[in-house]
């Protein structure tokens, strides 16, 4: 960059998980230039401020190496919540509990002198989404994430919808089935309780208990209980017929669970992610021609159920997005 030139506004992006912390430099494009991740200490409250401030620090030496003029405009983070977003505050996450009515945005801000935002991964994500991935160009954007839980995000104008409290958009707590599985957060016939990759995998499971054989049994070299959802995806992927039939059940039930979303949100655009997305992304068009079965809005088909532009990384672009976005 010649000499005088302005300065090149980049954000850190940071994902806080409960095992490790990633951090990352983005671009106003929502390029990841630089990232870096380290174990999360969650020994006590301070040892895991460390831990993230350790992070930000490591990715914000890196800003010299990506741009010989770069300006740090502001640090977004995805905490596990539950949280108050607006505070920026994390209340009681389970798998934090070092972090107790924790003032995350204050405390990183006073170390690091930029703006802090702070907001859970599936609205970060689905931000993100909006602004330079899948959803750019919509306006209203409805955003899943199918991992170890179902995470959901709504944006409308552009904006993450949070309700009152800041604890709306909990889509993958909404039961298809109010006598179905039990699900971590107490109801029963959650989405996240039959579409998750846990959920997935324990269905895979109880179709082998009566004997019959499948390929992903020899990936859990004969160990039913070790059968995960990437063992579901990978026999899939050589033709297995248990394989198959679990996942077109799967579709079935997201194929209700969104039918639902459409007739109550009816969005411009319809966005999934998550872990478990490579196993269901060949399979969009499915899960869309389904819809009318589900759905009492005519014209449900012509909304977009398009893969996500971010994978691992995010919750490092989701993190970026709260400080590019507009103020909320």
């Amino acid at each position: 960059m010649a000499s005088g030139a302005s300065p090149v506004g980049v954000v850190i992006g940071v994902d806080i998980g409960g095992t490790k912390v990633a951090a990352g430099l983005v671009d106003s494009s929502g390029e990841i230039l630089r990232h870096n991740r380290v174990p999360m200490n969650t020994e006590s409250e301070t040892a895991a401020l460390a831990s993230v401030t350790g992070a930000i620090e490591a990715v914000s030496a890196q800003a010299s190496i990506s741009s010989a003029n770069a300006q740090i405009l502001g640090i977004g983070i995805c905490s596990p919540g539950p949280l108050d977003p607006r505070a920026g505050v994390v209340i009681n996450p389970p798998n934090l509990p070092c972090w107790r009515n924790f003032p995350l945005a204050t405390e990183i801000s006073r170390t690091h002198r930029v703006p802090v935002r702070v907001d859970n991964d599936a609205n970060a994500a689905g931000l993100a989404e909006g602004l330079w991935g899948a959803a750019r160009g919509f306006r209203n954007v409805f955003y899943a994430t199918f991992g170890t839980g179902v995470g959901t995000a709504v944006l409308i104008g552009g904006t993450i919808y949070h309700g009152r409290t800041g604890a709306a958009a909990e889509g993958g707590h909404m039961s298809i089935n109010f006598e179905g599985p039990e699900c971590g957060c107490g109801k029963r016939g959650c989405i996240e309780a039959y579409a998750a990759g846990p959920a997935i995998a324990l269905r895979a499971r109880a179709k082998l208990e009566s004997g019959r054989s499948s390929g992903m049994l020899e990936l859990a070299h004969g160990k039913p209980e070790q059968i995960n959802s990437f063992m579901v995806a990978e026999a899939l992927a050589s033709g297995d017929p248990v394989a198959r039939e679990v996942l077109s059940e799967t579709i079935e039930l997201i194929a209700c669970w969104l039918g639902n979303v459409v007739d109550l949100l009816e969005p411009d655009v319809m966005v999934v992610g998550g872990g478990v997305s490579s196993m269901l992304n060949p399979h969009l068009g499915e899960i869309q021609d389904r819809l009318p079965r589900y759905s009492l809005n005519q014209r449900c088909c012509e909304i977009p159920l398009v893969p996500a532009r971010y994978g691992e990384d995010s919750g490092i672009a989701g993190g970026a997005a709260l400080c590019f976005a507009s103020p909320q």
